[in-house]
């Protein structure tokens, strides 16, 4: 699986991006996608999921300002990220893996593989 993002940049307090993850060479039918985040000397942290059934789960963090979604003809992820802070700089992963089942579907807890990121600058 091959995962590639963009639309990062630098922006100030307030403003908005829209972050992209093109994915390609998957074969399975459920699977999750989701944006993870990392700022210096902190850990890598998850922002927003989805799942190839479109159940979307956001951090508190990022409710209600962020919001993910999926163009499946595209393969295409998105992020819209408004209203954004200062402590939302980080460096932004794109993240796919497969689903497991235990009842129900449910993404895993570790991604199998990972875009090459894209930095996110907010300035105040």
């Amino acid at each position: 699986v091959h995962l590639v993002e963009s639309g990062g940049g630098s922006v100030q307090s307030g403003g908005s991006l829209r972050l992209s993850c093109v994915a390609s060479g998957y074969t399975w039918m459920r699977y999750c996608m989701g944006w993870f985040r990392q700022a210096p000397g902190k850990e890598r942290e998850g922002v927003a999921t989805i799942d190839s059934d479109g159940r979307i789960s956001h951090a508190d963090s990022v409710k209600g300002r962020f919001t993910i979604s999926r163009v499946s003809a595209k393969n295409t992820l998105y992020l819209q990220m408004n209203s954004l802070k200062p402590e939302d700089t980080a460096m932004y992963y794109c993240a796919f893996g497969k689903t497991y089942y235990s009842g129900t579907y449910y993404c895993p807890a570790e991604y199998n593989y990972w875009g090459q990121g894209t930095q996110v600058t907010v300035s105040s």
